[in-house]
């Protein structure tokens, strides 16, 4: 199988997250979207990640009704902090039967030549981007024109999960922007809420 692979803390995972993930399974050649729960991304503080197990439940409520989105703790069986580079090997080493793909926001791909070895990451999967702002103000990148980069016309998602705590943790409701057994679960588990 073709098989995406969407990293995030999902922190919490949000309706925009499920969007793009649907729009990249349903509108390119990708059979399967694994939304792989990051524990510790090395641009972000640990301090404010939600623990590892309630992230990864709340992508799998928010998954359940999508056959083709599936969540994926495979991170967290690895060392930290994780790097890409390593999980992508990973995964394809334990599962050799399937094409491992990344998936990133355009705004990823304009410091990806930061990632940790990023050429390797190039030389062995192909990357499907899809838009974070409207395109004029969008910088140009040095992989724009690479044969390995696809770019996904996906809808532009400008929800963040930071802004989705500070509302909750200021007592505003922000369920339209959650799956809606997402907000229960939060709620009752009074998470973001300080």
């Amino acid at each position: 199988m073709n098989i995406g692979l969407y990293f995030g803390t999902f922190n919490p995972i949000h309706v925009g997250h499920l969007a793009i993930a649907n729009h990249m399974v349903e509108f390119s050649d990708l059979d399967e979207i694994w939304m792989i729960v990051t524990p510790h991304n090395p641009f972000k503080k640990k301090s404010s990640l939600l623990a590892d197990n309630h992230r990864l439940q709340l992508v799998q409520i928010a998954t359940e009704d999508y056959p083709k989105l599936k969540a994926s703790n495979i991170e967290f069986k690895l060392p930290q902090p994780n790097y890409t580079v390593h999980t992508l090997a990973h995964i394809s080493e334990k599962y050799p039967e399937h094409q491992f793909n990344l998936i990133m926001g355009q705004d990823n791909l304009s410091s990806f030549h930061k990632w940790k070895n990023y050429e390797v990451i190039l030389e062995n999967h192909n990357i499907y981007v899809y838009p974070r702002k409207h395109e004029d103000s969008v910088q140009k990148t040095q992989f724009d024109d690479h044969q390995k980069i696809h770019k996904v016309d996906a809808p532009i998602m400008e929800i963040s999960s930071t802004f989705i705590r500070k509302g909750i943790a200021n007592k505003k409701n922000m369920q339209a922007l959650l799956p809606c057994k997402v907000w229960q679960y939060i709620d009752e588990m009074n998470f973001y809420k300080k």
